[in-house]
């Protein structure tokens, strides 16, 4: 089942009158920015999901750009448990940004894990050539081993350097066992 897009306009108006905004990002990406009042859902977490308290309210899903919700518009319909107007934010938090409308920005918050994994190994990658270059062949490999830990986390979906930046300091408040919030008792 698919479900309809709405413009953030659209869904403002109805965000006002009662609905419930369904953020479906993962709790690095919810910590740093978010919509006033939408509720934490990560995909992650959706099975732990309970939506039996929102009966009767009509459901927005949304995430960065609409990419993510549209690819599981399925899995998210069949959380809805009896049948209800349910919607997905056309163009996600970044429609709703470009439309004026308002956001909550923490930058106290890291950067999404994904960026920093971009970070750290284009860094890597960057140090390791210029050092082949300069200093010694074999710095080559530090670019190297970069470049099979990336493929290797395109193929098995295990990113080793996303587990080890999930354990740095300044990730431990939004990686804390307890740290997501999931809809539900």
């Amino acid at each position: 089942m698919s479900l309809p897009t709405i413009k953030p306009a659209e869904a403002r108006r109805l965000l006002e009158s009662g609905a419930l905004l369904i953020d479906i990002r993962e709790a690095d990406e919810h910590a740093r920015e978010k919509i006033p009042g939408a509720q934490h859902l990560p995909l992650s977490k959706l099975d732990e999901a309970d939506f039996a308290l929102h009966r009767g309210k009509p459901v927005i899903f949304h995430c960065k750009s609409g990419a993510r919700t549209q690819a599981n518009a399925p899995r998210l319909a069949t959380k809805l448990t009896e049948p209800c107007e349910a919607f997905i934010v056309e163009g996600g938090l970044d429609a709703w940004r470009k439309a004026g409308l308002p956001v909550v920005n923490d930058r106290r918050q890291p950067l999404e894990l994904q960026r920093q994994v971009q970070i750290g190994a284009g860094s890597l990658a960057v140090v390791g050539t210029l050092l082949g270059l300069f200093v010694s062949p074999w710095f080559f490999a530090v670019p190297a081993f970069v470049g099979a830990g990336l493929v290797t986390a395109g193929v098995t979906g295990f990113c080793g350097m996303a587990r080890i930046l999930m354990r740095a300091p300044w990730n431990r408040s939004v990686y804390a066992p307890n740290a997501g919030h999931v809809i539900g008792p």
